[in-house]
């Protein structure tokens, strides 16, 4: 059964009434719903405490991030000797709410090495930071990753973590003095950094790490004294929350890049043991989201051309890995290992969470998670997503220079990055902290697309020309992020709609495409399948003119369906999320590419800094989209 329609923008806002909190220390909001609203937001953003941010000129701060965030002008790389920066970049309009994630790692060493009168000043090490910084890029972060401390840190690595206990206080002042305690409630900042964890062969083990309000440990927790992820999870019980000194503390873990972890993001404990089943209950209550987008690629499925049905899987994925892949692929291409469907990919996580909860005595599944989108920009650029001003978010250590960059702003594979929504009753730390804990959000690619999605054992046909589409959808069953059991003899419905970001006053959005519905099983056997279904569709053609990034062609500003699953298991258990897709556009770098009149008919006339205009394996449009957190449904009895 589809019911296709287009509803009214602002049914978007219609939710059903719950729960009435409010921030300690605030008035609540004047714009409060009980009836959610729609937040978007960045919760991943390094600045110049974050060492390779500023091995490449980063040297805005926390509270740049913020301004920027809020609406406010930020400079970027590179600098002149007075200090004035050659570029200015301001996003066309504001994010709602940011955190600054800055690694935990190295917070000190980047310190002492930029204070003349700190005793390690002098090392070889900080003076190979001040001289070389791409060499030192390398040494200090391949250090950093093998949970190791610099030789000037001493033996127990004190000095350097005491030292970080400034910039740390400076990320701290700065999330508080962007919250907006008033009652009109324009931005919300969190307090947060990022634990850079690695595997021993080096792959991404990442996780972001957001506290719901001020009342946070007073030094970060890094890889370096936490060196993997359960030692990390026990770090931060130990330190915030119930059974620490911090009553008042609560923490989320928000893993990302699952694409370059090589298989071990997600690693499982099924063991059986008593300690195995705590660890994963562990894993489950602290790691409620993952991001899905970002900088450095998506996470959502893995492509390959010869075995994958769904080509959309081949959106902004990365041709390699792990960071071990991508550095020695700068040597030579023959040592880049390109990924593989078990690299990390999250709907292979998802069902991997799945069998799980099969075999678990007690049914828990320690992988449903919820998606969201941000940019991981090293430039603190918060919320910088946009595919026609992107100036590179960095991160890969390269200096800026002292000249305006010509070219390529970034490497040709990373992307502007992606954005986190959220639907909140307001603006404000606990409504928007709770709306993550309970995934009732979702990512986008950078676009701000509406999405809404609940599932239900029964839903009305006519759900999508309701005014009450949302108090429908709580009332009868649950929204995105949340677990369905339905009766046996009968199969899941859902209710989707989706409306096209539409733009700014400089630049318009993009109509929608389509709207689809991905279902995930594993089956009583344990057989593990997918499907992809287009619910609903604009009906119309769209197309980019590649020489001129024009747009041409028509789509629908808005797209809803009611759906009720054909193929139903009741023995099995299944995930389902919803994904809205834009009409194509030029790619970020063939915009690059179409300014500077690249003519790639005529190689010798390409200018070597864009070259890469050219290669074969340059992606020159895409279809930006939106991803719905998961819901998980399965039959009573299953």
């Amino acid at each position: 059964m589809i019911k296709k329609t287009v509803f009214c923008l602002w049914a978007l806002l219609v939710m059903a009434p719950l729960e009435v909190y409010a921030d300690a220390g605030r008035a609540r909001c004047q714009n409060w719903q009980a009836e959610r609203q729609l937040l978007f937001g960045d919760l991943h953003v390094h600045t110049k405490y974050s060492l390779d941010a500023s091995t490449q000129g980063t040297r805005t701060s926390p509270a740049d991030a913020y301004r920027f965030a809020r609406g406010g002008s930020l400079p970027v790389q590179p600098w002149l000797p007075s200090g004035e920066a050659l570029r200015h970049l301001k996003l066309e309009r504001p994010l709602d709410f940011a955190a600054v994630t800055d690694h935990a790692e190295l917070l000190g060493e980047r310190e002492i090495c930029l204070d003349a009168e700190q005793q390690g000043y002098s090392s070889w090490q900080c003076r190979l930071y001040r001289e070389w910084p791409r060499a030192a890029f390398f040494l200090f972060n391949t250090q950093a990753a093998r949970a190791k401390r610099l030789g000037f840190c001493g033996d127990d690595g004190e000095y350097c973590r005491q030292q970080g206990s400034a910039a740390w206080q400076d990320i701290r002042r700065a999330a508080e003095s962007a919250y907006d305690r008033s009652e009109d409630c324009r931005f919300t900042s969190f307090v947060a950094y990022e634990w850079t964890g690695a595997a021993q062969n080096l792959a991404n083990l990442h996780r972001n790490i957001i506290f719901r309000n001020e009342h946070v440990p007073s030094l970060p927790l890094s890889f370096i004294d936490a060196p993997s992820a359960a030692q990390l999870w026990d770090g931060l019980d130990q330190r915030c929350g119930p059974a620490s000194s911090l009553k008042d503390c609560e923490v989320l873990v928000i893993p990302h890049n699952s694409n370059l972890s090589d298989g071990y993001m997600f690693a499982l404990n099924d063991d059986g043991t008593a300690l195995s089943r705590r660890r994963e209950a562990q894993r489950a209550r602290l790691e409620r989201v993952v991001e899905i987008m970002q900088h450095k690629g998506s996470s959502e499925c893995f492509y390959d051309p010869l075995q994958t049905e769904d080509e959309l899987c081949g959106f902004e994925q990365l041709p390699y890995g792990s960071f071990r892949s991508k550095f020695l692929g700068k040597v030579s291409p023959m040592l880049s290992e390109p990924p593989g469907e078990r690299s990390g990919f999250l709907r292979e996580v998802l069902r991997d969470g799945m069998a799980y909860a099969q075999r678990d005595e007690e049914g828990r599944n320690p992988l449903a998670v919820g998606f969201i989108g941000s940019s991981d920009t090293h430039i603190s650029a918060a919320g910088a997503v946009s595919e026609s001003q992107f100036l590179g978010h960095g991160g890969a250590g390269v200096p800026a220079g002292d000249s305006m960059p010509s070219g390529l702003p970034d490497d040709l594979e990373f992307n502007p990055g992606g954005l986190a929504a959220v639907w909140a009753e307001e603006n404000s730390r606990d409504a928007i902290f709770d709306a993550l804990q309970r995934r009732e959000v979702y990512a986008t690619s950078g676009p701000r697309i509406g999405m809404r999605l609940f599932a239900a054992a029964d839903l009305p046909e006519d759900m999508c020309e309701r005014s009450d589409f949302s108090a429908i959808g709580y009332r009868s069953g649950v929204p995105m992020g949340g677990e369905l059991v339905v009766e046996q003899g009968v199969a899941p419905v859902f209710a989707v709609m989706a409306a096209m970001d539409v733009g700014s006053d400089r630049q318009a959005g993009l109509p929608l495409q389509k709207l689809q519905i991905i279902k995930g099983s594993v089956g009583a056997d344990g057989q593990r399948s997918e499907r992809v279904f287009d619910i609903a569709h604009s009906g119309k053609q769209a197309s980019v003119d590649l020489a001129s990034c024009q747009t041409r062609g028509a789509g629908a500003a808005q797209l809803c369906a009611v759906w009720r699953d054909p193929d139903f298991d009741p023995d099995g258990r299944h995930y389902y999320y919803a994904r809205a897709v834009e009409n194509p556009r030029c790619r970020w770098s063939q915009q690059v590419c179409v300014a500077a009149s690249v003519d790639c008919s005529k190689p010798d006339a390409v200018a070597p800094e864009y070259q890469a205009c050219c290669r074969a394996d340059h992606r020159r449009q895409i279809r930006e989209r939106a991803w719905s957190s998961p819901v998980w449904v399965q039959a009573a009895g299953a």
